[in-house]
């Protein structure tokens, strides 16, 4: 092998000046413990939350612009809290109505943190949060419902709750003010109403019973209306018909006027004639196929039918 190819470290160590590049060496990698340091307490603010920082367990600050922020190294710590709307599953609870039933609720909240220091320092935990939150909820729940007949509150018909979601939300937010918890609730609803199950039978079979209440009503209503419509169309025929008889009545007279005017006109003509015309007229009514008839000769009769017309 060639000379050139063979190294002599010995050289090489020689040639390389430790106390030359030593202090450069040791100021980079000092910078990046500090950079590093630095970087480890710094942290990202998002636009959905708050961050709490602490010293030695207090709450010394609440950031809250979204952002990069930081801390003091070593005594301050960063927890993170909501900014959003949370909804909450209130646990269903029984209550007793105003007639002494019993009925079951079950309800839900959509909540916000509105001041992190308020809530920290009065409930410590959003869990906490949520507890006195449903406490308050449950609480007025039972008064506001307590003012109501169980059938007002189960029967959709006659229900008078009215604005009641309104009212425990208003009043649930004033309970939290009061105590500076630092939380609002935006909604408070109940989604449905039970009823224990030793209930359920006996209510169900009243409500059928008035359902057939309600039907019967609706027949009797039906039979009514029936009966009155009948009524009055068999008294618009009866006053129909005796309106038509009373003008026929008036026409046949006037007929009959008017026939006797022109038998008087006739008979003043032709007398003759109008004896001749009558007596026809009356063998009509008189004679048939099966007639036998017995006159006088000197009846007037008898003359015509032996051609004496005199």
């Amino acid at each position: 092998m060639s000379d050139n190819n063979i190294y002599d470290i010995n050289e090489q160590k020689r040639s390389f000046n430790w106390n030359r590049h030593k202090k450069p060496i040791i100021f980079g990698v000092i910078t990046l413990l500090l950079l590093a340091f630095i970087i480890s307490n710094l942290f990202i603010v998002k636009e959905n939350e708050y961050r709490v920082i602490r010293q030695f367990g207090e709450v010394v600050k609440i950031v809250d612009e979204p952002g990069l922020s930081y801390k003091v190294p070593f005594i301050q710590t960063v927890s993170t809290l909501p900014k959003y709307q949370m909804m909450y599953d209130v646990t269903k609870a029984e209550i007793n109505t105003k007639d002494k039933k019993r009925i079951i609720i079950d309800n839900y909240a959509v909540w916000r943190i509105d001041d992190p220091k308020k809530m920290i320092s009065n409930l410590r935990t959003t869990e906490n949060a949520e507890a006195k939150m449903a406490e308050f909820i449950f609480s007025i729940f039972r008064s506001e419902l307590g003012k109501l007949n169980y059938d007002e509150i189960i029967n959709d018909e006659n229900s008078s709750r009215g604005s009641i979601n309104e009212r425990v939300t208003k009043k649930v937010n004033t309970l939290l003010n009061r105590d500076n918890f630092g939380i609002i609730v935006k909604d408070v609803r109940m989604k449905r109403t039970d009823l224990p199950d030793e209930n359920e039978e006996s209510v169900f079979l009243r409500m059928i019973s008035e359902r057939e209440t309600k039907a019967q009503q609706y027949l009797s209503q039906g039979d009514a209306e029936k009966n009155r419509i009948i009524a009055n169309t068999d008294k618009e025929v009866k006053q129909l018909l005796a309106k038509a008889q009373a003008e026929a009545e008036k026409i046949r007279a006037q007929g009959e006027k008017e026939a006797a005017n022109i038998y008087n006109q006739s008979f003043s003509k032709d007398r003759e004639f109008y004896s001749l015309y009558r007596t026809l007229n009356s063998y009509k009514k008189t004679i048939d196929d099966e007639t036998l008839i017995i006159l006088p000769k000197d009846s007037p009769y008898a003359r015509l039918l032996m051609g004496y017309l005199e």
